[in-house]
């Protein structure tokens, strides 16, 4: 299961990115943003900043922002946010619904000139969108409905700060949590719902993992630097069909992603088992998948008389973190 609508654009400036301290999510914070009119592409230039360079006020960042046409991740799901300003922080990934326009705020969290006849399309649209995330997160993570709360229900727990959102606002359609987790919980039990932790594509954002020492069963070592990067997913199929090496289904890595700045540069471009793999975010750009008439462009970096000097070459660029292979014509 893909998410359509979702957009990646890490925030590498906010000192939360720049941190990188990572969880291991074991729930799902919902929030919402009390900033009426203010939709989520919208929320990459204000909060993009770096509070130690005294470009923002506040120390702030969370995983996503969602409105009625699309969801904007703007941290790692797997880094820890500044969202919960509790405990929260470090074991819930949250995110933002965005409030559409038309009305102000008084007295802290009452709407004043809400007109929920004008804001029902965009309520159901933006709560669509939530509940499709909080699945998609659900199964990345081995989650349940269970695992998902608001900034007021994690503030009684005493894992988040004193906030109100989305009480004061979800009743006013109709809603509540309880029913917001029901409506996650019925797409998680449909059947025929898919299972997104092997749903690779050309364009996800991915990590190597940890334990993994060659890019698959009896593959090239992985070199340290490799580890060291986020990679992007180029292809997923060749000539139409999956790829298998070792035994195991494989993607093609090909630029690295600096964890630092999320800039891209020439990465790996080698074939890795996907169990080896991490997501960090989906639905990034990519070059479309190479169809099966496609002609390609090869690149010969020898030729040799003796087959040493060929194994020599073959075995460095394999240490280099490059599948090759010899051919004798």
């Amino acid at each position: 299961m893909g998410l359509s609508n979702l957009k990646s654009k890490f925030m590498t400036r906010n000192d939360c990115y720049t941190a990188r301290r990572k969880i291991t999510p074991k729930g799902i914070m919902v929030h919402s943003t009390a900033t009426p009119g203010v939709m989520a592409a919208d929320w990459f230039s204000r909060w993009n900043k770096s509070y130690k360079a005294g470009e923002i006020n506040r120390q702030v960042c969370v995983h996503a922002f969602i409105d009625d046409k699309e969801v904007w991740q703007y941290l790692p799901w797997n880094h820890r946010g500044w969202h919960a300003g509790g405990d929260a922080n470090n074991t819930h990934i949250g995110f933002e619904i965005c409030e559409p326009g038309g009305f102000s705020y008084s007295g802290g969290s009452t709407m004043v000139d809400y007109d929920v006849k004008k804001n029902e399309a965009y309520f159901r649209a933006a709560w669509k969108n939530a509940v499709e995330l909080c699945v998609y997160l659900c199964k990345i993570y081995n989650l349940t409905e269970k695992d998902i709360l608001s900034h007021a229900e994690g503030n009684k727990k005493g894992i988040a700060s004193n906030h109100s959102d989305v009480g004061h606002w979800f009743p006013k359609h109709g809603e509540n949590m309880d029913s917001f987790r029901a409506a996650v919980k019925k797409v998680l039990d449909m059947k025929d719902s898919p299972n997104v932790k092997e749903d690779f594509n050309a364009g996800d954002i991915v990590e190597i993992k940890a334990p993994a020492t060659r890019y698959y069963p009896g593959g090239p070592i992985i070199p340290t630097w490799v580890k060291g990067t986020y990679h992007l997913i180029t292809q997923t199929e060749f000539n139409g069909k999956s790829v298998v090496k070792g035994g195991k289904a494989c993607v093609l890595l090909g630029k690295k992603i600096s964890k630092e700045n999320g800039d891209d540069s020439p990465g790996i471009m080698t074939w890795v088992d996907k169990d080896f793999l991490s997501i960090i975010s989906k639905g990034a750009e990519a070059e479309p998948e190479p169809k099966g008439d496609q002609k390609y462009y090869k690149v010969q970096v020898g030729a040799f008389s003796k087959k040493e000097n060929a194994e020599a070459l073959m075995a460095r660029l394999k240490q280099a973190g490059f599948d090759a292979y010899m051919k004798y014509d």
